[in-house]
């Protein structure tokens, strides 16, 4: 059955260094049990699911991912200047992906509700679809969205009523197209190998703008920072997810589809900070993480890292 299951907050330990003083804190030191009536800040909510890669033909093993990236960023130094909360997760444990995305998008919706950023962990790229409609929900289709991806892959395939991590996107644009929405599509570190000439004839139709991996390096940081200054003038409100099968397999083997070339964390990382320094980023995800294919948490830590940039 799907179930939404409490945050487990005895994995939040780690580390103590009393004799540092109070400056020598760690996530597990500050991190609190999401519960109605907390300051503003950032909630994490996981989403341990791969129900879409298993129906998308992937290496299943990402559902485990939620738990295994807190476990992990228990361990940061905190430098954090927000409250952290732990919302728990939603789990996909019967097959019923739809009855997860709507589980999800509440949780999400209720995170906004609250003034809260809400940051989910996948789980694979099926997650998109759910944060979306939660974002979405909490909305009420009022202002312009702007979804920003940073993938190997445009995930624009037919669904032709059964999800997967291949979908996400196709899915919002046909819900965008059914609610008189525009809809607002960025993918950034597209692989040309990893997808069809359908999925860029898709891509082009639906008025996505994209950029490939190769041009996605250090030396065109200006070049995409302006094409990003001009995606978000077009939007009031931002959704960024990331798969991580954006980054090389050298940085990220922990995925289903590792990258045979991808984009640097040095071209990422500045990336996000000027997304977020837009002041129109009200949800964020992480995806396709998988803990069974990871070699000495090596992919985990990429992931702490990159919570640890999206809630600064």
């Amino acid at each position: 059955m799907n179930e939404l299951t409490t945050a487990h907050m005895s994995i939040w330990q780690g580390r103590q260094d009393p004799e540092e003083g109070a400056l020598a804190l760690r996530w597990h030191d500050k991190v609190q049990l999401w519960q109605a009536g907390g300051e503003p800040g950032v909630v994490l909510l996981g989403f341990a699911c791969d129900e879409g890669v298993r129906r998308n033909k992937g290496r299943v093993g990402a559902a485990s991912a939620p738990q295994a990236v807190r476990k992990i960023l228990a361990n940061n130094a905190w430098h954090q200047t927000r409250a952290v909360y732990d919302g728990g997760d939603v789990r996909c444990d019967s097959g019923d992906l739809d009855a997860a995305h709507g589980q999800l998008a509440r949780r999400i919706a209720e995170a906004l509700k609250q003034g809260h950023f809400p940051l989910v962990i996948g789980g694979g790229h099926e997650v998109a679809f759910g944060s979306w409609s939660g974002l979405n929900r909490h909305l009420g289709g009022q202002g312009r969205v702007g979804i920003i991806n940073f993938d190997a892959h445009f995930d624009l395939r037919r669904s032709q009523g059964v999800a997967s991590s291949g979908t996400p996107f196709f899915q919002i644009a046909q819900a965008c197209a059914a609610r008189g929405l525009a809809f607002h599509y960025a993918c950034l570190g597209v692989a040309e190998t990893a997808n069809t000439q359908a999925l860029f004839a898709r891509a082009q139709e639906l008025g996505v703008w994209h950029v490939l991996d190769e041009a996605m390096t250090g030396a065109e940081l200006p070049i995409l920072r302006a094409g990003l200054d001009g995606f978000m003038a077009r939007c009031d409100h931002l959704y960024l997810t990331i798969d991580l099968d954006v980054l090389p397999a050298a940085v990220m083997p922990g995925v289903s589809a590792p990258a045979a070339r991808g984009v640097e964390l040095a071209v990422i990382e500045p990336l996000i900070a000027h997304i977020r320094a837009s002041g129109k980023l009200r949800l964020a995800d992480l995806a396709e993480y998988n803990p069974t294919l990871d070699q000495d948490n090596r992919s985990a830590r990429v992931v702490a890292r990159l919570i640890h940039q999206l809630t600064k």
